[in-house]
Order: C-alpha cells, then sequence, then structure tokens
C-alpha cells in the first residue's frame, strides 16, 4: 500500500472519529434534563452507542463514496474487473471486528444494568439476585434516607410514607436523599417508568421489589406504567414531584392532617359511567378496574 494511501487512511480515520464523537455529544440533548443520578450512567451509554454507530456509518458511506467517486470504470467500458479470488486478511479482519464490538457493547450495558440494579422479573422470581449492588452505589454515602412504599393496580399508583403514615397518589421526594422504593402490585405486571430519571423497573404480582436512586434535579416529572397492564393502562400516569428537603417535609405535615378519600381515577370513573347508561356498549371485554386508593391528599387526577 502506498505510503499516500495510508496517510489518507489515517486523516479519514481521524475525520470521522471526531465527527462521531461530536456526535455522541449532542446525543446528550436529545433526551430529558437528568433528573436523577442514574440517569448519568443510562445517558453515557447512548452517548457511546451514538457515537459508535455514527462511526461505522460514516467510515461504510464513506468506503462507498470514495469508491464511486475514485474508482469507477471509464465510460464506455464494459470489460470485466481483475479476478479476485479473496482475501483471508481482510476476511478475518471484518468478522472479527464485529464480534468485538457486540461483546464490548454486551459488556458496557450489563455493567451499566448491573449499577443500576434493574431486575427483570425472570430474575426475580428465580434469582433474587441476592449480590446485586443498589443503583448506582458508589455514589451513596449512606442508608437510604426516605423509604417509600409503590403500589401498582389496574389502573392507578398510590405511595404509602410509612415514617408518616401518609398515602398519596403523586410521588414526593426530597433531592439528593437517597430514595429507596418497595414496590408491589396486586394483580398483573406494571411497570414503573420516569423518563427523566431514565428508570424503568417492572413490578410482578406477590414480590416486593426494592429499587434505590437519587433525584437530584427540582421540578415536576411523569410516571407512566411502561406495561401494557389492560385496557385503561394509558391513564395509569402521575406526577413524581421533586422538591427541597424543607418543602418535602412541609408536603408530608400537611397532607398527614387530611382525612383519607378516594382518589379521583379516570379508569374507574370512565368504567362506572359506560356501565351505568343502559344499553352503552364499549365494544371490547376488560376487567372492572380496581376501586380508587384511599389517600390523604386532596383528591385529584392520576
Amino acid at each position: 500500500m502506498k505510503p499516500i494511501t495510508i496517510v489518507q487512511m489515517l486523516l479519514f480515520t481521524v475525520a470521522i472519529a471526531a465527527a462521531s464523537w461530536w456526535m455522541g455529544q449532542q446525543s446528550y440533548g436529545w433526551l430529558p434534563p437528568q433528573a436523577a443520578t442514574e440517569a448519568k450512567l443510562i445517558d453515557d451509554l447512548f452517548s457511546f452507542l451514538v457515537a459508535l454507530g455514527t462511526f461505522i456509518f460514516l467510515g461504510v458511506t464513506g468506503f462507498i463514496a470514495y469508491s464511486l467517486v475514485f474508482h469507477r470504470a471509464p465510460r464506455y467500458d464494459l470489460s470485466d474487473g481483475p479476478a479476485i479470488e479473496g482475501n483471508v486478511t481482510l476476511e478475518v479482519i471484518w468478522t472479527a471486528l464485529p464480534i468485538l464490538l457486540v461483546f464490548l457493547i454486551a459488556g458496557y450495558s450489563y455493567q451499566t444494568y448491573e449499577q443500576m440494579a434493574i431486575r427483570g422479573p425472570m430474575e426475580v422470581v428465580h434469582l433474587h439476585m441476592p449480590g446485586m449492588e443498589s443503583a448506582y452505589a458508589a455514589d451513596a454515602t449512606s442508608e437510604p434516607v426516605e423509604a417509600i412504599e409503590v403500589h401498582a393496580k389496574q389502573w392507578a399508583w398510590s405511595f404509602r410514607y410509612p415514617e408518616q403514615n401518609v398515602t398519596s397518589t403523586e410521588l414526593h421526594l426530597p433531592v439528593n436523599h437517597r430514595i429507596r422504593l418497595a414496590m408491589q402490585s396486586e394483580d398483573v405486571i406494571h411497570g414503573f417508568f420516569v423518563p427523566a430519571f431514565r428508570l424503568k423497573q417492572d413490578i410482578i404480582p406477590k414480590r416486593t421489589i426494592e429499587f434505590e436512586f437519587t433525584p437530584v434535579r427540582e421540578g415536576k416529572y411523569r410516571l407512566s406504567d411502561s406495561q401494557f397492564s389492560g385496557t385503561y393502562f394509558a391513564t395509569m400516569q402521575t406526577n413524581v414531584v421533586v422538591e427541597s428537603p424543607q418543602a418535602y417535609q412541609q408536603w408530608l405535615t400537611q397532607t398527614a392532617a387530611y382525612p383519607t378519600t378516594p382518589a379521583s381515577n379516570p379508569a374507574y370513573a370512565e368504567y362506572t359511567q359506560q356501565i351505568q347508561q343502559p344499553g352503552f356498549k364499549t365494544g371490547w371485554a376488560t376487567v372492572k378496574p380496581a376501586t380508587p386508593p384511599l389517600v390523604n391528599q386532596p383528591s385529584q387526577a392520576g
């Protein structure tokens, strides 16, 4: 290979590597703001995959474009090209590199999800994951300061703060405090998913799944059910409010003063309204929504 060709290939590689790194940095802006410590783990993995994908895309299309521009046959040249039987070195390279990339991606992804302690249903049922670290345990300097129970059912979320005996349909969290959730499902598989936290944890019936994270950005975010849990699962949404520790304690104190009342539940209200209308048929079969949870906060839509 001519020295000038080697120099050109090196310059091309450096150029697409720089472009890939830049694209990977841009990918951080494609996702919601990082509202939890664990979000950085997912964003770093996503940025790595974007940069790697960009490098492969530019490399392949770059060589194709180079071949089309500089190695085209002359006009009206219909002769055959050189008889190339094969190149063992090249075949080994293009076989080994994808295998190495797959192992690299798998290893990085596994390390990320292990740090976040995300558990699948089969892991919880059969393995129980006894040695798995809590989410981003490297940043946890002490035991979780807030223990909150999460109850999921068709189709409503409810959150209980056992120390204050407060129940709410909104999840309130103190910023920069370690949170431990004890999640339970009363009926089918549900999914705890907060995009701003980059957290998605399956919740299965008859199991208590503990999950830890640290919110780091004040604001109001959206929690939804990531698993299809039945007819009205799209209404199974609520707010996650991350606030200062002072505001959090004030909210707990104020909410504890309210008597427990049934929360407003869109699924239950719509189902009840339909069955009370004579002759009305929805056109589909569905299970009856669970009764609205009893909460201390004033009733509000989930």
